[in-house]
């Protein structure tokens, strides 16, 4: 059986190549630092997902079907 070379993939945070595998257990960060930054982004809401109707939008009627 042949061993397979781990599969590099870019670190969303700091744009390093980190490995893809089990053994990192940071993946798809290339560490805990970088894992870390990104999830303060999310709680502090530097990333938003887009939506087309805020559903909490009270000056909005709802849709009725």
């Amino acid at each position: 059986m042949t061993q397979s070379k781990p599969r590099q993939v870019t670190c969303p945070s700091c744009k390093k190549q980190s490995e893809y595998s089990a053994e990192n257990p940071f993946r798809p960060f290339c560490s805990e630092r970088c894992r870390l930054i990104d999830l303060g982004g999310w709680a502090s809401e530097s990333y938003r997902v887009p939506v087309e109707n805020d559903p909490f939008d009270e000056s909005v009627p709802p849709h009725l079907s």
